[in-house]
């Protein structure tokens, strides 16, 4: 996304800053320069480059002019993100670094800058060919192929910067409470001690909430009850003040750090109230059960792979998939983009996030994975629209989970980990089967058969019918959970079905099932949905998929965004199931 105006943290957004996606100099190892366009990696079109090539160090240089405005504040340099690893260096001295391809970060250039023309380089390490590395869906083969796609390698989140007092506001961390009707707010103002934190929170762009307060330390937390003092606060649930994809109701905040009656530091953002939960082996959406109706998304794009094209892209997928009659999705395999998440706040839409697996089990993936998704969980805490994390699917990086016990204590320690750092929503321990500890029953089934096998058309509908008998499914032969660990009455969902690909000359097409025509591609669906429906277990399904990826022609969209069915055809088939 090259875009400029469009700032690309928008939970934590800062009024003035600089954008330094667009043209610059790019090399492999040590070759000659050339141009790319940030943030599109080399291997996509849009990059200006668009080659396959496999190649593990990469580099980027530009120069760039700080505004003179600026000086007296710390200067930040922000990367969405950049895989695998990095080092930056600006004017030649070296100002930090990070490991990590899903997330990104911030690095503090001030004392790097000659206030003149600054020159700023990034050297990548992207060993392509390590198994061990957090990649997801990337090959770690040359070229694409079934469900493994192109790699992305360097900068493909947007580049940008930003002036910060030395005394400021580091974090804003919001907890809803819709039972008590109020939030809380954890701070991190590093150095801010004796200052004030003014907070104002509105709503529908009413000022609701006004408060301010003195640090005594530099970090902490208050609690906003939300609703004293208003004549709604006894109906609360029913005013539509709760978040929800029918009603995504936001309230927005404006914070404000304060020394002497002056303004050091000022930050917009926003959080939603909800809450997400199981009971009863149903989940429950702000009290009231609530069945996900979801689709896999992969989040690549044929001119962009893993970067979406422009910020529209992203809220196109959305309006597309709810048009389609689903209420969320499973973001597969990717870190997405903050502003996807943001879309999702603001169109009302539940996503599911996950980062790259890794594909091999050693040391280093353990302590790699470890420490992503602890990024990825800070990084997105904020968002409304997460209801649940998923750490690993069908066992990848885990291969020996079924039985091994350092390969269930991996898994298990990452579901630990997601609830150490959030609480408030659910963890999927393995997606598929083979799960260790989970709060939802994820299973996967792709043996509803051809079009013509009756035969396979009974048997999938029979194992989706009771809780028995979707425990006793064995998907791709793996039992559904891992030796030593039985279901606990968790909710039983569908999170990956389907996959038809409707037949077409596209050389090296892949799909689960292949069928011809239209008119049949909508029998299948129907057949499969109805047979979901009609299960008195299951409470929720995620379908394959949203888009066509490469070779991987299972879709409902074409893989550049065009509906293959009316998508009032697939609503009416959703809105037919209803959960028991």
């Amino acid at each position: 996304m090259a875009e400029v105006n469009r700032y690309p943290r928008p939970q934590f957004e800062r009024s003035e800053w600089l954008c330094l996606n667009g043209a610059w100099n790019f090399r492999f190892e040590q070759e000659d320069w050339q141009t790319i366009q940030v943030p599109f990696a080399y291997q996509s079109r849009l990059s200006g480059i668009d080659t396959n090539r496999p190649c593990d160090h990469v580099s980027y240089r530009r120069t760039f002019a700080v505004p003179a405005a600026w000086r007296g504040q710390s200067v930040r340099m922000n990367f969405g993100a950049v895989d695998y690893a990095c080092e930056v260096y600006v004017n030649g001295r070296h100002v930090g670094g990070h490991v990590g391809g899903n997330i990104g970060f911030s690095l503090d250039i001030t004392c790097a800058l000659t206030w003149n023309t600054e020159d700023v380089r990034v050297e990548v390490f992207d060993p392509w060919q390590d198994e061990t590395i957090p990649r997801g869906k990337q090959y770690w083969l040359p070229d694409p192929d079934s469900i493994w796609y192109k790699r992305t390698t360097g900068i493909w989140q947007s580049v940008w910067l930003e002036p910060v007092h030395p005394r400021h506001i580091d974090s804003l961390r919001f907890t809803p409470d819709i039972d008590k009707g109020s939030v809380e707010i954890a701070y991190a103002c590093p150095g801010a001690t004796g200052c004030q934190l003014e907070l104002n929170l509105s709503l529908h762009g009413q000022l609701l909430h006004s408060l301010s307060t003195t640090l005594q330390e530099e970090t902490g937390r208050v609690s906003v009850d939300l609703f004293s003092g208003h004549i709604f606060r006894s109906n609360f649930h029913h005013a539509g003040w709760c978040w929800s994809p029918e009603s995504p109701t936001l309230f927005d905040v404006e914070a404000r750090l304060v020394s002497n009656s002056e303004t050091l530091d000022q930050v917009r953002s926003y959080f939603g109230m909800r809450k997400i939960e199981t009971r009863e082996g149903k989940v429950y959406l702000n009290n009231k059960p609530y069945y996900q109706k979801l689709v896999l998304d992969q989040g690549y794009w044929p001119d962009s792979l893993m970067t979406p094209p422009d910020d529209e892209g992203l809220r196109r997928d959305i309006e597309m998939a709810k048009a389609m009659g689903f209420n969320g999705c499973r973001k597969h395999q990717k870190a997405e983009d903050p502003r996807f998440l943001y879309w999702a706040d603001r169109l009302g839409y539940l996503v599911w996030g996950e980062i790259g697996s890794c594909i091999s089990f050693s040391p280093d993936s353990v302590r790699r994975l470890m420490s992503e998704w602890g990024e990825a969980v800070m990084r997105d805490y904020n968002h409304p629209c997460i209801v649940a994390w998923v750490p690993i699917n069908e066992s990848w990086g885990v291969p020996e989970i079924a039985r091994n016990p350092q390969h269930q204590a991996l898994a298990q320690a990452l579901y630990h980990l997601c609830k150490a750092l959030d609480p408030t929503r659910l963890v999927v321990g393995n997606d598929g089967w083979e799960m260790t500890v989970s709060d939802i029953c994820a299973i996967h089934n792709y043996t509803h058969g051809e079009p013509q096998d009756k035969q396979a058309h009974a048997a999938f509908e029979e194992g989706l019918r009771t809780q028995d008998s979707l425990l006793r499914n064995m998907p791709a032969n793996r039992p559904i959970y891992a030796n030593g660990f039985a279901y606990d009455g968790a909710p039983i969902l569908l999170t990956e079905f389907g996959g038809i690909s409707l037949q077409n000359s596209t050389e090296h097409a892949w799909g689960y099932t292949q069928v011809a025509g239209e008119e049949t591609f909508v029998q299948e669906y129907r057949r499969i949905l109805e047979a979901i429906g009609r299960s008195q277990a299951l409470f929720g399904f995620c379908y394959t998929q949203l888009s066509d990826v490469e070779q991987e022609t299972n879709g409902l969209l074409t893989y550049d965004r065009r509906y293959k069915i009316a998508p009032q055809i697939i609503r009416a088939i959703n809105d037919q199931v209803k959960g028991w």
